[in-house]
């Protein structure tokens, strides 16, 4: 006997198909209608809505770089202008004292501080976006080379930060 003729004589047997042909057709018609409807809503909600988020999101994320590129171009010419700013290097040892002062200094509160062989590991809880950019740029301008930085956004211009400050 062959696999198939297996699965047919097994299938006679179910009770689910016994069932099936006792409905009237009317029942029938009606359950195969609600079946359809079924895969085609299932359809939608695992194929084609899941697939209309990520081309939005896609776009979306599109029109930010594209704002960006506009921006870069826009101001290329007056970051070339810009007179090269002499940087003179923090010395290692100075390193913590002055990201602790200046992180004071900008508002900004320091939630964990580790130094190691590489620098100074930091990590700031709900620091404002802004006032991190000019903290950074500020360390920047003493000497202090941000080496890995970890943002996570976390609404209202808030972000959550984890900075390697090496010291240049």
């Amino acid at each position: 006997m062959s696999l198939w003729q297996d699965v047919q004589r097994r299938g006679q047997a179910s009770p689910l198909l016994q069932r099936w042909q006792q409905l009237a057709d009317r029942d029938r018609q009606a359950l195969r209608l609600l079946g359809l409807a079924l895969l085609l809503a299932l359809l939608y909600v695992m194929l084609w809505q899941p697939v209309q988020r990520q081309l939005q999101e896609s776009r979306t994320w599109h029109a930010q770089q594209q704002e960006l590129w506009h921006y870069l171009q826009a101001n290329a010419e007056q970051a070339r202008q810009r007179p090269a700013q002499a940087v003179v290097p923090v010395e290692a040892s100075q390193l913590q004292g002055l990201v602790t002062r200046t992180a004071q200094q900008a508002g900004l509160r320091l939630e964990r501080f580790d130094s190691d062989s590489q620098g100074v590991q930091v990590s700031l809880v709900e620091a404002d976006f802004a006032s991190l950019l000019r903290w950074l740029q500020q360390l920047q301008g003493q000497g202090v080379i941000c080496r890995e930085a970890s943002l996570t956004r976390l609404g209202n211009g808030r972000v959550q930060a984890r900075l390697l400050l090496a010291a240049g």
